[in-house]
């Protein structure tokens, strides 16, 4: 019953949106439709069909059809063929977008307590296509030979925190998110799809992924997902370490239960945002 009411406060929102624009002579009428497209996707609706964007913004299927493959074509929303989600490009429109999520101000100070107590790096990414993206870090020590900043792409495959967020989709949905090609960073690194299927159904079994080397030799580190309301994983964070200072079993046993702690933490606090 709650969830038919915000639709139809949802539509009503959109045709008085609607109306305001087309009473400016000066508008661009297809910038508008494109930006109700994007506004369409909420928190009740992160995925949707062709159908489902054309009923809420009040267009024609056709329209909608040609804004969501052009809104795909530029990198700002992915589908599966059926439904569509915006990506975490739609920040280059614009940085309210992540201010909205209000994901980076909520974690960073659980990140700082998180870092202090693990004495290592800890950071914050989204999954974007075949990559994630840093949005909130705490440095401490370099342990990589790349420089991690917010926006740093890196391949979510055999990165722990990519592995977090590729296991809440399904398979034959990272199927279809997965380059032809796994890239080899490392030795260690699983190229093979059927190799990397089985290990996302072990980090869906266990709620968090560990990565020993895949993307650099001597980074190890450990990742955890951070849900907003819905129960949703709209995030991970990890804690990265060297491999000449920590072992595997000091990861899993001194910094993951602090990890797990903070990411409950976290989502404690989107909850109540």
């Amino acid at each position: 019953m709650v969830r038919c009411a915000n639709e139809s406060l949802h539509r009503e929102q959109f045709a008085r949106q609607s109306d305001v624009l087309m009473s400016q002579s000066n508008h661009v009428q297809s910038l508008a439709r494109g930006l109700a497209v994007i506004r369409s996707f909420d928190v009740d609706n992160p995925e949707q069909t062709l159908s489902e964007v054309a009923k809420r913004t009040g267009l024609t299927r056709a329209t909608a059809r040609r804004l969501l493959l052009t809104l795909t074509d530029l990198g700002y929303a992915t589908t599966d063929g059926k439904r569509f989600s915006l990506t975490p490009a739609v920040l280059d429109i614009g940085y309210a977008y992540l201010s909205s999520l209000n994901i980076q101000q909520i974690a960073q100070p659980f990140l700082e307590t998180l870092s202090e107590a693990a004495k290592e790096s800890v950071s914050v990414s989204v999954l974007d296509g075949t990559d994630v993206v840093y949005i909130a870090r705490v440095p401490t020590a370099r342990i990589m030979t790349i420089s991690l900043g917010l926006g740093t792409r890196l391949p979510a495959h055999c990165t722990s925190m990519g592995r977090v967020l590729l296991a809440e989709l399904t398979d034959t949905e990272v199927e279809h998110r997965l380059p032809a090609t796994l890239d080899a960073l490392t030795e260690r690194t699983i190229t093979s799809r059927d190799e990397l299927l089985a290990e996302l159904a072990r980090v869906r079994a266990r709620g968090y992924a560990l990565v020993d080397q895949e993307l650099e030799i001597g980074v190890r580190s450990v990742a955890a997902p951070l849900r907003d309301s819905t129960g949703r994983a709209t995030a991970a964070m990890n804690i990265s370490t060297h491999a000449g200072r920590t072992t595997l079993e000091e990861v899993r046993e001194h910094f993951l239960p602090k990890l797990l702690s903070a990411a409950a933490d976290v989502n404690n606090a989107l909850r109540k945002r």
